[in-house]
């Protein structure tokens, strides 16, 4: 519909007072749009800053109820968990991830005591285990992907009856919704859900993120085998469409800011739950022109968050998250 000409038609008239931008804002950003990614690392007494991310540390379990405190009564609705493991318990085929005490599944056990009301996503893939740093098991020099399925599947049931609510899939292996899924309900895990990265690009974005978890040092080649390719669009339909038919809940896509686009085309295309991932790189570059003082912190922090919700996005998982909540909450 085409508004009324200049001089009777002023759109200026609805930005001149507070009241009336906020009477008609399009979108709004609220804490319950938010979800914040954590790191756990082994030991105790530990609260490791990550050195490429101001702000954001790795903490030991016997911290994490306290790290948490905070997010849990901003009204946060979730925090998603990743594990720093430890070099010596990495080894080729990722067999940490399927040890029932593991940083995973023990931080789960203690924050579903502490916060039962607190949503938990778990990252189902194997990176953060092996030492090659690849999200599957290696054959012949390549991630096997039906092979890594195999382990996926008693991850994710593994991480789901330790007190996981939301089984997030990162590993981009083919089929690994439809087999989770169905791994889950033959234990009878039901209600937990999947929030699927389902458009996960091979980015240059996450490299503080890998160093947060030490695989960074430890990766041998790159991901663009199994995860996407950047020049890629239509492709991203194709997997989204894929993980809801194989039963994911939720989709994601990540990064976040550079794939804007994406975000819409896939909120728009298939009115699914549509995340978004805001990450560490993106997270990065804002508090390192911060500190330049070449950035307001608050407003690029709000401004960049509000930006996936006009996308389209239902929630965003940030590293600004807490801070985020403060600010709205204030």
């Amino acid at each position: 519909m085409r508004g009324a000409d200049f001089p009777a038609g002023r759109p200026r008239r609805l930005r001149r007072e507070g009241w009336t931008r906020r009477l008609v804002a399009e979108h709004r950003l609220g804490v319950d749009d938010l979800i914040w990614p954590i790191f756990i690392v082994e030991g105790s007494g530990r609260t490791v800053p990550v050195a490429a991310m101001p702000g954001v540390d790795r903490v030991s379990l016997d911290r994490l109820e306290g790290h948490v405190a905070e997010a849990a009564k901003l009204g946060i609705p979730a925090v998603a968990l990743f594990p720093a493991t430890p070099a010596e318990r990495k080894d080729a085929e990722g067999t940490e991830a399927l040890r029932p005490d593991n940083l995973m599944c023990s931080a789960a056990r203690l924050l579903k005591r502490a916060y039962p009301g607190l949503g938990l996503v778990g990252d189902v893939a194997l990176d953060p285990y092996t030492d090659h740093g690849h999200d599957g098991v290696i054959r012949d020099g390549y991630v096997a992907n039906d092979d890594t399925l195999a382990v996926l599947t008693r991850q994710a049931v593994q991480q789901a009856q330790a007190g996981i609510d939301v089984i997030a899939p990162s590993d981009m292996m083919d089929g690994r919704v439809g087999a989770i899924r169905a791994a889950l309900d033959e234990a009878g895990l039901i209600h937990t859900s999947i929030m699927s990265y389902a458009a996960k690009y091979a980015s240059a974005f996450y490299g503080p993120f890998r160093d947060a978890l030490g695989s960074a040092k430890s990766l041998h080649g790159d991901k663009k085998t199994y995860q996407m390719d950047a020049a890629n669009t239509d492709e991203a339909m194709r997997e989204v469409e894929t993980d809801l038919r194989e039963g994911a809940d939720m989709v994601m896509v990540k990064p976040g800011m550079p794939y804007l686009d994406i975000v819409r085309r896939v909120a728009e295309r298939f009115e699914a739950p549509t995340f978004a991932y805001q990450v560490s790189g993106e997270y990065a570059m804002m508090c390192a022109a911060v500190e330049r003082g070449w950035l307001d912190r608050e407003r690029a922090m709000l401004e960049s968050l509000l930006g996936f919700k006009r996308a389209g996005a239902d929630g965003v998982l940030t590293y600004f998250a807490v801070e985020a909540a403060r600010v709205l909450r204030s």
